[in-house]
């Protein structure tokens, strides 16, 4: 049995990228799964891959309806939670001057009230448990600085760090601890994303875009997600039993993201 072993996980946008990488290494190291992800097909075929540790279900993180499911669902299945981690997000690039309001509020609604609702919904079950837990958000560096043509990102991503140590300590008489995780350049479906919106920006290709943000990697390559797994898994472990409101960077020493 690994360091999850008979653990049950929760990992939202779980799917792809770096919930992806999550996924697939809680089940390498024995705990059961849940893939919540609002694209189903894709949770579905994860699940298939890995078999009967892992679960597919669809979770609408801006609906509070659809994560109240999400957790019901995994307790009849796997009969609790230990971990949580709320990794759904979004991104967009674009100057402040042509940043649309509706596109603005439904990047605030994914990325800010997404979190709430899903460390709210795990976090009401780890108390109903009485044997504490751990739940890991996912921020970003852009919530650490400022990054031009990023700031409805950054506003959102600095809120998910205020909000895991806030938590931390509301939570700790609980025995639920709560961290997250700021990622650097990460390879992921998301990325192309990040590097075409910039592109954009500045009149640039993608090409362009990707070689100078690799300038600015003193480790001189992009992380995979299964570099913020690793620290993802190991912040849930017992070896982590003391760390709670921290937020722990995967950057190759690009500073200060």
């Amino acid at each position: 049995m690994g360091a999850h072993g008979g653990k049950v996980a929760v990992v939202t946008g779980g799917a792809k990228g770096i919930g992806r990488g999550c996924v697939e290494r809680f089940v390498r190291d024995g705990a059961h799964d849940v893939i919540a992800d609002v694209d189903l097909d894709a949770a579905r075929a994860l699940e298939r891959e890995l078999g009967a540790s892992a679960y597919a279900v669809r979770c609408d993180v801006t609906d509070e309806a659809s994560v109240d499911a999400m957790v019901a669902a995994a307790v009849e299945r796997f009969g609790g939670i230990d971990y949580a981690v709320n990794n759904a997000g979004i991104i967009m690039v674009s100057p402040l001057v042509d940043t649309d309001y509706a596109r603005w509020k439904r990047l605030m609604d994914v990325n800010v009230n997404g979190i709430f609702l899903t460390a709210r919904a795990t976090a009401r079950q780890m108390i109903r448990q009485g044997r504490g837990g751990v739940i890991v958000n996912g921020s970003s560096g852009a919530g650490r600085h400022g990054v031009p043509n990023f700031s409805h990102y950054c506003a959102s991503k600095a809120a998910i760090i205020m909000m895991s140590q806030a938590l931390a300590q509301e939570l700790a008489p609980h025995r639920i601890r709560v961290n997250c995780y700021t990622p650097g350049h990460i390879e992921t479906p998301l990325w192309n994303d990040i590097a075409d919106g910039f592109a954009k920006a500045k009149g640039l290709t993608r090409e362009q875009v990707i070689a100078s943000f690799l300038e600015g990697v003193p480790w001189g390559r992009f992380g995979k997600p299964a570099d913020v797994a690793n620290a993802v898994a190991w912040l849930c472990s017992d070896e982590a039993e003391y760390v709670s409101g921290q937020c722990i960077a995967m950057n190759g020493a690009q500073l200060p993201w």
